[in-house]
């Protein structure tokens, strides 16, 4: 037996301390329209598009402590954007508006789906934020990998994109 998911309920993050990180993801969060449900000293949860994001600052006894994202842990993680316009506004707005750190600028990059149209940042504490549009079903129809007549799974994957 399996089972049909319903996306990302919410993704819990641990931010640093004293670098305005709470305000940042409230005001990206409120970008995106999401509204924020739970807004404390230390933590903030927003929700929206059916995603929730708690976002909570370090313990000081933790504050100390950097990520390396090649470690074990979150490397990024991507909202889906409705068009490739949402992706430039989201970029605009995140390089222009918050002062995050541009990683890739919005462009277009057939190496990990047909279609694929992403911008990559980070917030004040280094976690990287993806915001990506791939049109129609992506790898499940057209010249998808998943798709009908489509070469299936990939066996590695890296800066180059999807290969054999």
């Amino acid at each position: 037996m399996s089972i049909d998911i319903n996306g990302i309920a919410h993704l819990q993050l641990t931010i640093d301390r004293g670098k305005n990180g709470l305000e940042f993801w409230e005001r990206l969060c409120h970008f995106l329209n999401m509204r924020t449900l739970i807004k404390g000293e230390d933590v903030l949860y927003c929700i929206g598009g059916r995603t929730g994001i708690l976002v909570r600052e370090a313990a000081p006894e933790k504050a100390a402590y950097r990520h390396d994202q090649d470690t074990p842990g979150l490397h990024h993680f991507c909202f889906r954007a409705r068009s490739a316009q949402d992706v430039d506004a989201v970029a605009d707005f995140a390089e222009h508006q918050l002062g995050a750190p541009m990683l890739r600028a919005a462009s277009g990059s057939e190496q990990f789906a047909p279609g694929y149209y992403s911008t990559l940042f980070t917030d004040p504490s280094g976690i990287r934020i993806e915001i990506n549009f791939v049109p129609g079903q992506g790898h499940f129809e057209g010249e998808g990998r998943l798709a009908e007549g489509g070469p299936g799974p990939a066996t590695r994957y890296g800066e180059s994109g999807l290969g054999q």
